[in-house]
């Protein structure tokens, strides 16, 4: 039996079970959580969503949600099951069941893999490689045309990822929203962008906007938080990206 551990968000104020080995949520789940502009009532789903680390923060911030996850690894979405009352579905986020392939959702979200396809070593543990790894080239891009076709009118879709991929993100993005917004993510003062979060919605007609960094850490020795990313992190602050 796999060994977990129950692990603390937002300051504590949200605990859920995760495998000790294996693909674990951390910060990036809480940044994508706190850029989306959701209202109770509204509908989110998340692609991907492991132990469901980014659906319960956002509902830990904003109660009355109504959350639907996919995974594909039959273990990790009995965790997303057991730590909160989201639909979690098993299954594959570039062929999702049928019933889903009907539905719409005020928020589409998702923590995709980070790495292309045969970039670095294999991690040696299924969950974990599927939450680092594309199956195959091209499937960054797929995950985010899923998320534009499941995104209701008026709706957004707000994806994480490594800065070299925005790209991959951007291009089927562009096609099915407007309004897209794109907020790089620093470790520290004077460091490129690792992460990007890229938020559209459906039927906008904004341009294009670059938001200034959030940089997280003061400086490379310590490891604080500064401030602002210490709001957002551990005191619910949202991200405003809209």
């Amino acid at each position: 039996m796999t060994t977990l551990t129950r692990d603390a968000f937002l300051g504590g104020r949200l605990t859920l079970w995760q495998p000790r080995a294996g693909f674990r949520a951390g910060s990036d789940a809480v940044l994508l959580a706190a850029a989306i502009g959701a209202r109770a009532g509204h509908s989110v789903l998340d692609l991907g969503c492991g132990v469901g680390a980014a659906m319960y923060c956002l509902e830990c911030r904003v109660p009355g949600l109504v959350l639907t996850g996919v995974e594909a690894h039959g273990p990790t979405a009995e965790l997303a099951r057991r730590n909160g009352q989201a639909e979690v579905v098993e299954g594959d986020v570039l062929d999702l069941p049928a019933d889903l392939r009907q539905r719409q959702w005020t928020h589409v979200i998702a923590n995709p893999p980070y790495f292309p396809a045969g970039a670095g070593s294999p991690a040696g543990q299924a969950a974990r490689e599927a939450g680092l790894r594309e199956g195959a080239p091209g499937d960054l891009s797929r995950w985010a045309e899923v998320a534009c076709r499941r995104v209701a009118p008026k709706g957004s879709v707000t994806l994480i990822a490594r800065a070299d991929r925005l790209s991959d993100l951007l291009a089927p993005m562009d096609k099915a929203l407007g309004g897209i917004a794109i907020l790089p993510i620093s470790s520290g003062p004077d460091r490129p962008a690792g992460r990007v979060i890229v938020q559209g919605r459906k039927g906008a007609r904004a341009a294009l906007r670059l938001l200034p960094p959030l940089v997280l850490h003061a400086d490379g020795a310590s490891g604080a938080y500064r401030p602002e990313a210490e709001a957002v992190l551990r005191n619910m602050q949202s991200l405003a990206l809209g």
